[in-house]
C-alpha cells in the first residue's frame, strides 16, 4: 500500500522548510518524518474480501529551533485537517478520511538543545483482497 507515501508527496506541495520523508527521526539532525505507528487496526471486512482500516500514523520534527517546529507542524496539521483525498498511484486503496488525533507537541528536549515535536494522525481507507501467489484457488 502506498498510502505513507502519497500522504508524504501530499504535504510536501506546502512549502515547508524541511522536506517531509518516510523514515525515522535523526534526533540530532533538523529531520520532518513521517512513519506508522502501532494500533492501526481493521474496522470492517466485506464479503468481497475488502476492509476498511484505520491506519495509525506520526509526523515527527527535530530542530534546535522551537520556533520553525511549533510553526512547521502547525501549518502541517491545518493541511491535513482540510485534506478530503489522497488517491493511491497503484490502486491498492480508496481514501475515506483523515483525522488529525494529536495536535502538534514537544516531545523531547535533550541537553544538547535539539528539540522534537509530533502530531499524530490516523487514516482510514477501504483496501481490495490481495491475492497472494501462494493462495489457493
Amino acid at each position: 500500500m502506498d498510502l505513507i507515501d502519497r500522504i508524504k508527496d501530499s504535504v510536501n506541495t506546502l512549502d515547508l522548510p524541511v522536506k517531509l520523508t518516510k523514515r525515522v527521526l535523526m534526533a540530532d539532525k533538523e529531520s520532518l518524518v513521517i512513519y506508522p505507528l502501532a494500533g492501526s487496526r481493521v474496522t470492517q471486512s466485506y464479503m468481497d474480501g475488502a476492509r476498511d482500516a484505520d491506519i495509525n500514523l506520526e509526523i515527527a520534527m527535530s530542530s534546535k529551533d522551537g520556533n520553525l517546529l511549533e510553526s512547521t507542524l502547525w501549518q502541517i496539521q491545518d493541511y491535513l485537517d482540510m485534506l478530503d483525498d489522497v488517491p493511491s498511484d497503484d490502486g491498492s486503496y480508496q481514501f475515506n478520511h483523515i483525522e488529525v488525533t494529536s495536535k502538534p507537541y514537544i516531545a523531547k528536549l535533550d541537553e544538547t538543545g535539539w528539540l522534537v515535536f509530533q502530531l499524530t494522525i490516523q487514516v482510514n481507507v477501504t483496501t481490495k483482497e490481495e491475492k497472494s501467489k501462494w493462495h489457493k484457488i
